[in-house]
C-alpha cells in the first residue's frame, strides 16, 4: 500500500507521480483498483458536484462528506483533502479543528493554498504529525484577487516570487506542492530547485507528477474543456446514449424483459 513517504521516494527515483481528483464512493471504488498513486478530494467539488461558480463555496463539512465517501470507496489509496476557503485563517484552534475533522473523515493529508500567512500553521500541523501539501500558482480560492482563473507567474518577478514561496513551503515541512497554471519553464525551474516533489496541473511536463479531475479525464462536461485537461473518453455522450436507450426501451415495452423481473 502506498503512503505519504512514498512521494519523496518517487521524487528521488524520478518516478512520475499520478493524482486524480474525485469526490464520491462510486468513482473512488473504481480508482481503488487502478495504479493511480493518490486521490485528491478537492474543493473543486463546490463547482464540479454542487454547481457553484468557484471553489470559495466549499465548506469543511462539504469536504469532510466527500472525503468520507471517497475513503469508503478507496480504502487502499492515499487521500489528500483540500482545506476550504478561509478554513485555515480562523485562528490556530479553529484551523486545527478543521484539519482534525478532515483527517478523521479519512484523509491522510491536507492541502493548503498559498504561502503568505500560512507558514506558521503549516509548521504546527507538520509538527503535530499531519502531512501537508502546498499549492501555488493559480490558486482557485484567490479567484477574486486574480480577476478570474488566469495563468500566474508570467513575468520574471512573479516567477521568482513563486520559487521563493515554494522554498518556504518546503522549509515549513510540506511533503509536496501542487503548481497550477504557470508557464512550463517556471514549473520546471521550481521542480529542479526543490527536494520535495511538485504536482502540476496546466503547468507543463517538467513537474514531478500531474493531477487531473476525474470528470475531465472522463469527459463528463463537454462545455468545460480547458486546454490542459485531456479527455480520455467522451463519457457525457456515452451516458446520454445509454439513458436514451433506456427511455426508448421503456416506451416501446422492451424493458423490463423476461428474466429482469419476478412473476
Amino acid at each position: 500500500m502506498k503512503t505519504i513517504p512514498d512521494f519523496q521516494k518517487w521524487k528521488t527515483a524520478g518516478t512520475p507521480i499520478t493524482l486524480v481528483t474525485c469526490y464520491d464512493a462510486a468513482t473512488s471504488k473504481i480508482l481503488n483498483e487502478t495504479s493511480v498513486d493518490a486521490l485528491l478530494v478537492g474543493d473543486s467539488c463546490a463547482m464540479v458536484v454542487h454547481g457553484f461558480d468557484s471553489t470559495i463555496h466549499a465548506t469543511v463539512d462539504m469536504i469532510c462528506s466527500h472525503t468520507a465517501a471517497t475513503r469508503r470507496g478507496a480504502p487502499d489509496k492515499i487521500i489528500i483533502a483540500d482545506m476550504p476557503f478561509l478554513s485555515y485563517r480562523r485562528g490556530e484552534e479553529a484551523s486545527t479543528q478543521a484539519v482534525a475533522e478532515l483527517i478523521r473523515a479519512g484523509a491522510n493529508a491536507v492541502k493548503v493554498e498559498r504561502c503568505k500567512g500560512n507558514i506558521k500553521l503549516i509548521g504546527q500541523l507538520v509538527d503535530a504529525g499531519v502531512p501537508v501539501m502546498g499549492h501555488l500558482g493559480m490558486t482557485p480560492q484567490s479567484v477574486n484577487e486574480f480577476g478570474g482563473f488566469k495563468m500566474q507567474a508570467r513575468d520574471d518577478l512573479a516567477a521568482q516570487t513563486l520559487l521563493d514561496e515554494a522554498l518556504e513551503l518546503e522549509e515549513a515541512g510540506c511533503f509536496s506542492i501542487v503548481i497550477e497554471c504557470i508557464p512550463a519553464h517556471v514549473a520546471e525551474r521550481v521542480t529542479d530547485a526543490l527536494a520535495i516533489p511538485t504536482i502540476g496541473i496546466g503547468s507543463g511536463p517538467g513537474n514531478s507528477g500531474q493531477v487531473l479531475v476525474i470528470n475531465d479525464i472522463l469527459g463528463l462536461d463537454s462545455k468545460f474543456q480547458p486546454p490542459f485537461a485531456r479527455r480520455y473518453m467522451d463519457a457525457d455522450q456515452m451516458i446520454s446514449r445509454a439513458v436514451e436507450g433506456y427511455c426508448e426501451d421503456v416506451r416501446e415495452g422492451e424493458y423490463p424483459a423476461e428474466g429482469e423481473y419476478r412473476s
